[in-house]
């Protein structure tokens, strides 16, 4: 569209395998039909590459459209989708990724997730199994998981030798992951956080993010975000309206202090998961 101002240049993250990840993503939860669609192919032509989306989301149809209607060429962009808690058993896996890619229309999908790991279940191996073959023929480009704890992460490498390129978690000021994120980087695994801002009215109102906002003359949503990037993690923001659209991907142009980091890495709170949702225990549908 040519009313757009030039996008601005994200960076990317690269995994064990070399992938490349961009640093910044776009989350498409609820957004769905051709309203949905629109808000998505602007959030590309606003600069973003990394598209989050989920089977469970039912929007993959909305997302395909988007990634058809924007001014971008395919494969600078990377399409993800999730693996349903429901469809972890091996055929059930597969049929759902071959859906997923009937869905967006697209001829593959560029990564491809299991959603949660669902351990009661006790099937998430075997659903990673269907999606390292889901790679073989083609169909997705790159393999990761979603909400994975160290040890299951170790069980998926030990079973296919495949290590996932990503593990999308909860992760926000409130919720830091430390732990996580170290688990993440020493198997080459890259970090990518979903609900990055949280408890979005709590956060944003919170006196640490609004004065390290003002320091830097940034809403506090981009010092939150900005602060994901200096720890070396992938937000995934959601937003609709252009404006935000564009204040969450502006992340490049300024830098937090050391203190400033430390300050809001300091909110961190033992019960700070948004809904209590423990990947330990906690199963998807």
């Amino acid at each position: 569209m040519s009313d757009h101002p030039t996008p601005p240049e994200v960076p990317t993250r690269t995994a064990a395998d070399g992938t490349t990840i961009p640093a910044v993503g776009f989350g498409t939860y609820k957004l769905k039909g051709s309203a949905g669609a629109d808000t998505i192919a602007r959030a590309i032509d606003a600069g973003y590459r990394l598209i989050d989306s989920a089977f469970s989301y039912e929007n993959e149809g909305a997302v395909g459209r988007a990634v058809r209607a924007a001014s971008v060429p395919r494969d600078e962009l990377l399409v993800t989708s999730k693996l349903p808690g429901r469809r972890h058993a091996y055929d059930e896996a597969v049929a759902t990724v071959e859906e997923s890619v009937l869905r967006t229309g697209l001829d593959h999908l560029d990564l491809y997730l299991i959603h949660w790991p669902n351990p009661r279940v006790g099937k998430y191996v075997e659903a990673y199994q269907a999606l390292v073959d889901c790679r073989e023929r083609g169909l997705v480009r790159h393999v990761g998981v979603s909400n994975f704890l160290p040890e299951h992460l170790d069980a998926v490498i030990a079973a296919t030798g495949v290590t996932p390129v990503v593990n999308q978690v909860e992760l926000h000021p409130y919720f830091p992951q430390a732990e996580q994120r170290a688990a993440d980087a020493a198997r080459g695994v890259v970090t990518e956080a979903w609900s990055p801002i949280g408890r979005a009215n709590a956060l944003l109102n919170d006196p640490v993010v609004t004065a390290v906002a003002a320091a830097h003359g940034v809403s506090p949503a981009r010092a939150i975000l900005r602060w994901h990037v200096q720890l070396g993690v992938v937000p995934i923001p959601k937003a609709s309206s252009p404006e935000r659209q564009a204040d969450n991907l502006d992340l490049f142009s300024f830098e937090l202090t050391a203190d400033e980091m430390d300050r809001i890495t300091g909110l961190g709170r033992p019960d700070g998961r948004t809904n209590d949702q423990d990947p330990a225990v906690y199963e998807e549908l």
